[in-house]
Protein backbone atom coordinates (compact mmCIF):
# COMPACT_ATOMS: atom_id res chain seq x y z
CA UNK A 1 0.00 0.00 0.00
CA UNK A 2 1.25 3.23 -0.99
CA UNK A 3 1.52 5.84 1.97
CA UNK A 4 1.77 9.77 2.10
CA UNK A 5 3.25 10.66 5.47
CA UNK A 6 3.50 14.66 6.60
CA UNK A 7 6.30 14.69 9.41
CA UNK A 8 7.37 18.03 11.75
CA UNK A 9 11.17 17.35 12.78
CA UNK A 10 13.56 19.16 14.20
CA UNK A 11 15.84 21.50 11.11
CA UNK A 12 19.17 19.94 11.63
CA UNK A 13 21.81 17.66 10.34
CA UNK A 14 20.59 14.06 10.79
CA UNK A 15 17.48 14.76 11.74
CA UNK A 16 16.18 13.37 8.26
CA UNK A 17 18.26 10.16 9.08
CA UNK A 18 16.43 9.35 12.22
CA UNK A 19 12.98 9.48 10.28
CA UNK A 20 14.34 7.00 7.90
CA UNK A 21 15.95 4.86 10.37
CA UNK A 22 12.53 4.97 12.37
CA UNK A 23 10.88 4.22 8.94
CA UNK A 24 13.00 1.35 8.01
CA UNK A 25 12.27 -0.33 11.34
CA UNK A 26 8.59 -0.23 10.77
CA UNK A 27 9.10 -2.09 7.67
CA UNK A 28 8.16 0.89 5.29
CA UNK A 29 10.06 1.67 2.21
CA UNK A 30 10.84 5.20 1.80
CA UNK A 31 10.08 6.45 -1.89
CA UNK A 32 10.02 9.80 -1.85
CA UNK A 33 10.74 12.62 0.40
CA UNK A 34 9.68 16.52 -0.59
CA UNK A 35 10.37 19.37 1.93
CA UNK A 36 7.22 21.19 2.00
CA UNK A 37 9.03 24.18 4.73
CA UNK A 38 11.63 24.72 6.98
CA UNK A 39 11.12 27.73 9.51
CA UNK A 40 11.44 28.18 13.46
CA UNK A 41 14.09 25.46 13.99
CA UNK A 42 11.60 22.84 12.20
CA UNK A 43 11.18 21.35 8.90
CA UNK A 44 7.99 19.77 7.54
CA UNK A 45 8.70 16.82 4.99
CA UNK A 46 6.06 14.65 3.22
CA UNK A 47 7.16 11.11 2.58
CA UNK A 48 6.20 8.21 0.01
CA UNK A 49 6.32 4.82 1.46
CA UNK A 50 5.47 1.97 0.50
CA UNK A 51 3.75 -0.12 3.83
CA UNK A 52 3.68 -3.53 3.56
CA UNK A 53 3.21 -3.94 7.29
CA UNK A 54 -0.74 -4.32 8.22
CA UNK A 55 -2.61 -1.69 9.54
CA UNK A 56 -3.32 1.29 7.58
CA UNK A 57 -2.34 5.03 8.00
CA UNK A 58 -3.54 4.72 11.57
CA UNK A 59 -0.89 1.58 12.45
CA UNK A 60 1.79 3.91 11.03
CA UNK A 61 1.20 7.06 12.67
CA UNK A 62 0.80 5.36 16.04
CA UNK A 63 4.06 3.53 15.52
CA UNK A 64 5.77 7.00 14.65
CA UNK A 65 3.86 9.45 17.11
CA UNK A 66 6.06 7.80 20.09
CA UNK A 67 9.68 8.28 17.84
CA UNK A 68 11.33 11.82 19.86
CA UNK A 69 10.93 14.77 18.14
CA UNK A 70 8.90 13.98 15.19
CA UNK A 71 5.27 15.11 14.90
CA UNK A 72 3.22 13.50 12.45
CA UNK A 73 0.36 16.10 10.90
CA UNK A 74 -0.83 13.18 8.86
CA UNK A 75 -0.79 9.90 7.21
CA UNK A 76 -3.12 8.64 3.89
CA UNK A 77 -3.43 6.54 0.99
CA UNK A 78 -2.27 7.77 -1.96
CA UNK A 79 -2.65 6.78 -5.84
CA UNK A 80 0.38 8.82 -6.88
CA UNK A 81 3.35 6.77 -7.97
CA UNK A 82 6.97 8.57 -7.36
CA UNK A 83 8.73 9.35 -10.81
CA UNK A 84 5.84 9.27 -12.66
CA UNK A 85 5.14 12.44 -14.06
CA UNK A 86 1.08 13.14 -14.29
CA UNK A 87 1.41 16.73 -14.48
CA UNK A 88 3.04 16.49 -17.56
CA UNK A 89 0.53 13.94 -18.76
CA UNK A 90 -2.28 16.24 -17.53
CA UNK A 91 -1.05 19.40 -19.85
CA UNK A 92 -0.18 17.39 -22.76
CA UNK A 93 -4.21 15.98 -22.94
CA UNK A 94 -4.97 19.67 -22.31
CA UNK A 95 -3.07 20.83 -24.99
CA UNK A 96 -4.28 18.24 -27.18
CA UNK A 97 -7.76 19.16 -26.95
CA UNK A 98 -7.75 23.04 -25.53
CA UNK A 99 -12.07 22.80 -25.47
CA UNK A 100 -11.95 20.34 -22.65
CA UNK A 101 -8.98 22.18 -20.68
CA UNK A 102 -11.21 22.60 -17.70
CA UNK A 103 -13.10 18.70 -17.40
CA UNK A 104 -9.11 17.49 -18.22
CA UNK A 105 -8.02 19.85 -15.35
CA UNK A 106 -11.02 18.53 -12.78
CA UNK A 107 -10.49 14.82 -13.60
CA UNK A 108 -7.07 15.03 -13.03
CA UNK A 109 -6.92 16.74 -10.26
CA UNK A 110 -7.95 15.03 -7.25
CA UNK A 111 -5.08 12.67 -8.07
CA UNK A 112 -1.84 15.22 -8.61
CA UNK A 113 -2.88 17.27 -5.70
CA UNK A 114 -4.00 14.04 -3.28
CA UNK A 115 -7.23 14.78 -2.95
CA UNK A 116 -10.38 11.87 -3.13
CA UNK A 117 -12.79 14.60 -5.86
CA UNK A 118 -12.86 17.66 -7.65
CA UNK A 119 -14.84 20.48 -9.01
CA UNK A 120 -15.40 23.42 -11.23
CA UNK A 121 -18.02 26.08 -10.09
CA UNK A 122 -19.63 29.14 -11.24
CA UNK A 123 -20.91 30.81 -8.60
CA UNK A 124 -22.94 27.69 -6.35
CA UNK A 125 -23.58 25.66 -9.44
CA UNK A 126 -21.32 22.63 -10.12
CA UNK A 127 -20.39 23.14 -13.56
CA UNK A 128 -17.92 20.45 -14.28
CA UNK A 129 -17.27 17.16 -11.41
CA UNK A 130 -15.06 14.99 -10.78
CA UNK A 131 -16.47 10.97 -10.52
CA UNK A 132 -16.53 11.20 -6.69
CA UNK A 133 -18.01 14.83 -6.53
CA UNK A 134 -20.65 15.43 -4.73
CA UNK A 135 -23.30 16.94 -6.66
CA UNK A 136 -23.49 20.14 -4.83
CA UNK A 137 -20.44 22.25 -3.01
CA UNK A 138 -21.13 24.69 -0.94
CA UNK A 139 -17.85 26.93 0.02
CA UNK A 140 -17.55 30.54 1.18
CA UNK A 141 -16.45 32.79 -2.13
CA UNK A 142 -12.82 32.68 -2.80
CA UNK A 143 -11.58 35.61 -4.40
CA UNK A 144 -7.75 34.16 -4.57
CA UNK A 145 -6.41 30.85 -4.22
CA UNK A 146 -6.99 29.53 -0.47
CA UNK A 147 -6.71 26.09 1.43
CA UNK A 148 -10.16 25.66 3.55
CA UNK A 149 -11.18 23.66 5.93
CA UNK A 150 -14.75 23.00 6.46
CA UNK A 151 -17.04 19.83 7.19
CA UNK A 152 -14.13 17.36 8.10
CA UNK A 153 -12.60 18.13 4.73
CA UNK A 154 -9.68 19.91 3.42
CA UNK A 155 -10.09 21.99 0.58
CA UNK A 156 -7.88 23.66 -2.32
CA UNK A 157 -9.79 26.68 -4.07
CA UNK A 158 -8.42 27.68 -7.12
CA UNK A 159 -10.30 30.42 -8.78
CA UNK A 160 -9.97 30.29 -13.00
CA UNK A 161 -11.13 31.40 -16.09
CA UNK A 162 -14.50 32.51 -14.27
CA UNK A 163 -14.43 29.39 -12.29
CA UNK A 164 -13.70 28.44 -8.95
CA UNK A 165 -11.62 24.73 -8.90
CA UNK A 166 -12.04 22.48 -5.77
CA UNK A 167 -10.18 19.36 -4.59
CA UNK A 168 -11.28 17.55 -1.46
CA UNK A 169 -9.60 15.84 0.55
CA UNK A 170 -10.82 14.35 3.95
CA UNK A 171 -7.82 11.59 4.73
CA UNK A 172 -5.06 13.66 5.52
CA UNK A 173 -3.78 16.70 6.97
CA UNK A 174 -5.33 20.19 5.65
CA UNK A 175 -3.37 21.19 2.42
CA UNK A 176 0.32 22.87 3.07
CA UNK A 177 0.99 25.84 0.77
CA UNK A 178 3.32 24.07 -1.29
CA UNK A 179 0.43 21.70 -2.24
CA UNK A 180 -1.41 25.03 -3.14
CA UNK A 181 1.44 26.69 -4.92
CA UNK A 182 1.81 23.34 -7.34
CA UNK A 183 -1.80 23.30 -8.11
CA UNK A 184 -1.78 27.47 -8.56
CA UNK A 185 1.24 26.75 -11.18
CA UNK A 186 -0.72 24.19 -13.18
CA UNK A 187 -4.10 25.86 -13.02
CA UNK A 188 -2.27 28.95 -14.77
CA UNK A 189 -0.47 26.74 -17.52
CA UNK A 190 -3.82 25.04 -18.07
CA UNK A 191 -5.55 28.51 -18.60
CA UNK A 192 -3.70 29.79 -20.70
CA UNK A 193 -3.75 26.64 -22.96
CA UNK A 194 -7.62 27.20 -22.78
CA UNK A 195 -6.92 30.43 -24.46
CA UNK A 196 -5.60 28.86 -27.40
Amino acid sequence: MLLRLRISLPDRPGGLGHVARALGVLGADILQVTVLEREAGRAVDEFVVNWPGSGGPETVAERLTGVPGIRVEGVWATREVPGTAPDYDLLWHVAADPARAYATLVDALPALCGGEWAAALLGEEVRLRSPLAPEQVKLPEVLRPSTLSEGGLAYLALPAGGLTLVVARGDGPPYHRAELERAVQLVRVVSKLAEC
